[in-house]
């Protein structure tokens, strides 16, 4: 029987009672395997590029708060005034930083992202002088009050991948949650590194590394001018404030702060309580880690539905996730069972952020994004204000494990505020969203 001869076309054969099939047809490209969704996602010009420069003007976020309490209390004798400098920085920030964001969107984030980076590099610097060279206290909350001006740059990033990722939800899903887990890897490393320089070397060698990091992360950053969304000088959309949907968010901002906050301070005095005080960090990174692992999880699944649906069942998630180190703390009074506790509530933690940051996105007006995102990380840091004072009242009055309450129930609150407040806006306030489901 003649076979045929196109190596297009499969050849047919008997060996014993086995039929055989070869095909000889040529292993082309277009048979690879496609590109996971975070290689897609890199592989856009200049994606590479701005990241890199923006996680390394990242990572001193988590160091500056933590190197400014070693040193101030290293050289003072005296935690109330390290806690109270950095309170002042924390309440400057709240204020100074949407105006900041206005004229990033107004100017463009290099004419404007560069100049308030270095004034802040120089408030830390001129703390770090005025520490060393033992200056009156009032000058220590003016230096850390100038570093207020220090760009969001977590903000910054989301709107490029917003500028470049128009039109295609899935692939800004991604983006978002690629920026939701380099915020916990920064978070995580930032506060280790910065309590390492300063053992190791001196003092003020936290603060000076982390201000090196913030001035070269950001010049590389706005060095990509390709990728910069571009500005709206005259922009007539209404002030992200206003927007509606907008305030909803930032209540849920608020109470999801609340969280963090306090679960930081009720875990630190919960190992104190045991003995380990020392170990508290490493039990905390835990959180941010299972924090992490799961927004590059979550980034690379499409969830069903709109993020406006998706947040609610994210929050009540958390709230039953938050459960487990209260159950942890009170049942066994384990550190380790704790921190595996801690480890699997935090993967709640970054699938709740990225929800929340593509709400604020698409309820924030067009030309106007880097201001709704910056409002909403200043809801954050108010929330982490108050749950810190609230969980370290409870572990002052109560006990450290009845601490662990207060999480539970700020992120009660934030689940009821999106219930009960965030349901009736469904629309966007961006001319040019896609109206597709996030």
């Amino acid at each position: 029987m003649p076979q045929p001869t196109s190596r297009d076309t499969p050849l047919f054969t008997v060996t014993a009672d086995t039929l055989v099939v070869v095909d000889f047809a040529p292993r082309t490209p277009g048979r690879r395997r496609a590109k996971g969704p975070y290689r897609r996602l890199f592989a856009l010009p200049g994606a590479r590029a701005f990241t890199a420069g923006n996680l390394i003007a990242r990572l001193p976020m988590g160091m500056f708060g933590v190197s400014a309490v070693i040193m101030i209390a290293g050289t003072r004798g005296s935690y109330a005034l390290a806690g109270a400098v950095t309170a002042t920085g924390l309440a400057a920030t709240a204020v100074v930083a949407p105006w900041t964001a206005r004229l990033v969107d107004r100017y463009g984030q290099a004419r404007i992202a560069l100049p308030a980076t270095v004034f802040a590099v120089l408030g830390s610097l001129a703390l770090l002088l005025c520490v060393r060279h033992d200056a009156p206290d009032w000058a220590l909350f003016a230096c850390y009050a100038a570093t207020a001006t220090t760009p969001n740059t977590g903000g910054m990033s989301r709107a490029r991948w917003a500028h470049l990722l128009k039109g295609s939800p899935g692939a800004l899903h991604t983006a978002n949650s690629f920026e939701q887990a380099a915020d916990e890897l920064c978070f995580m490393l930032g506060p280790v590194l910065a309590a390492f320089l300063c053992t190791a070397f001196f003092p003020e060698a936290g603060t000076l590394a982390g201000a090196v990091l913030l001035l070269t992360g950001v010049l590389l950053f706005t060095a990509q001018r390709s990728t910069e969304p571009p500005v709206v000088r005259r922009s007539t959309a209404r002030a992200p404030l206003r927007a509606p949907g907008m305030r909803p968010l930032l209540l849920v901002c608020l109470a999801t702060g609340a969280v963090f906050g306090s679960m930081e301070v009720v875990t630190l005095a919960f190992a104190d309580e045991r003995g380990h005080r020392a170990a508290s960090g490493a039990v905390l990174a835990l959180q941010a880690a299972g924090s992490c692992a799961a927004g590059l999880l979550y980034g690379a699944t499409r969830p069903a539905g709109s993020a406006r649906a998706r947040l609610p069942w994210c929050l009540a998630a958390m709230t039953a996730l938050m459960t487990l180190p209260l159950l942890a703390a009170g049942l066994t009074g384990s550190l380790p069972v704790l921190a595996a506790a801690l480890l699997v509530a935090g993967m709640a933690t970054a699938p709740t952020m990225v929800t929340t940051m593509t709400l604020v996105q698409r309820y924030t007006p067009e030309g106007r994004l880097n201001e709704g995102m910056t409002l909403a990380v200043t809801g954050l840091l108010a929330g982490i204000a108050c749950g810190s004072a609230a969980g370290g009242w409870t572990v002052e009055h109560v006990s450290a494990t009845a601490g662990y309450g207060v999480p539970v129930a700020a992120a009660a609150a934030a689940l009821l505020a999106a219930v009960c407040a965030l349901v009736p806006f469904g629309s966007s306030n961006r001319s040019t969203d896609s109206r597709a489901p996030h």
